[in-house]
């Protein structure tokens, strides 16, 4: 399927008719000097199995999710963000300021009327399912809209599907999305820059296996071996006890665990599910009560919106090191 939209805000139709007159196909200008320059147009992309072409650079942007929100952030372009949803936890130190004035619409995948009330030309979403009739509507419904949009790689489904998550397909997200808003040399900046911390990582050596327990009680939700929390856990240096779940998060049995027994245990926090309940659980639960883990309290902590394919993924895995080598210092 192939996506073609005009701009529908009310500014951006005037830019664009401009640009039409007089034949040009540059886009609207960055946000700040800090975004880099303007890319040429149009732009195509495979995107999770739909071909999406822009015409211009969207200038009323939609996000869903921490990670999405978080890249545009990050590449200069908050005052193009007309609202977000569904944002995972606060947003990073380092993007406080950028984010200050963020609209947020709404805590979990906002309804479609709520999403065209802001006018936009763009929703860019952390996860295919925020594309859905009960959410801000499928793919085809918003082009006929006028509305443009876009999958974040690492969430596409099916054969599109990253097998196993690279940071080459994190990063390429970022040139991607630099590409299509127009801001190539901002992007190009921060693929520098995470490459470069990602190469500083000094990896935990050592067999230490871990568990990476997202969620649940009965029965755990953790890290599988093809997406996100493996790829953390790699760059950190641990040893995933699910590694061989061709999968990116898997429902396990806590016999399971028991039987591997992990060094450590990397507990993801939210604040809907956050880590003191899941180590109350852990302490409460008569299987794994008597792991090695919880016993000493070997426990490593990552925010939520860390943990999901995005620009913070390095700063976990640093994380993860840092923490790792505390407790080893104990």
């Amino acid at each position: 399927m192939k996506t073609r939209y005009p701009a529908i805000a009310a500014t951006a139709a005037v830019l664009l008719l401009a640009g039409c007159a007089s034949g040009s196909t540059a886009a609207a200008p960055a946000p700040s000097a800090s975004a880099g320059n303007a890319g040429a147009y149009p732009v195509s992309v495979e995107n999770c199995d739909t071909t999406l072409t822009l015409e211009a650079a969207p200038e009323r942007i939609v996000t869903i999710k921490s990670n999405t929100t978080e890249l545009l952030l990050a590449l200069g372009l908050g005052e193009r963000i007309v609202g977000s949803a569904f944002l995972d936890g606060p947003l990073p130190a380092s993007l406080a300021d950028a984010g200050a004035d963020l609209n947020v619409i709404s805590d979990f995948v906002p309804g479609q009327e709520a999403v065209l009330a802001l006018t936009p030309d763009f929703i860019y979403g952390g996860w295919e399912s925020n594309f859905s009739a009960e959410g801000v509507g499928e793919r085809a419904a918003l082009t006929d809209l006028g509305i443009g949009s876009y999958v974040s790689p690492a969430a596409c489904k099916g054969d599109a599907m990253p097998d196993p998550l690279t940071f080459e397909t994190v990063f390429a997200e970022i040139d991607e999305a630099g590409a299509l808003f127009g801001v190539p040399d901002a992007a190009a900046e921060l693929v520098a820059e995470q490459e470069a911390e990602l190469a500083a990582l000094e990896p935990a050596t050592g067999d230490t296996t871990a568990l990476w327990y997202s969620s649940g009680t009965d029965t755990p939700y953790v890290g599988a071996g093809i997406g996100s929390p493996q790829l953390i856990m790699d760059a950190a240096g641990l040893t995933n006890i699910f590694a061989d779940v061709q999968d990116t998060w898997t429902s396990a049995g806590w016999e399971s665990v028991v039987a591997a027994n992990p060094s450590v245990i990397v507990l993801v926090d939210a604040t809907w599910n956050t880590a003191d309940s899941k180590i109350a659980n852990l302490k409460a639960n008569a299987a794994t009560a008597g792991l090695d883990a919880v016993v000493n309290d070997r426990y490593i902590v990552v925010p939520f919106a860390a943990t999901e394919a995005g620009i913070r993924n390095v700063e976990a895995a640093g994380s993860i090191i840092d923490q790792l080598a505390a407790l080893e210092a104990e």
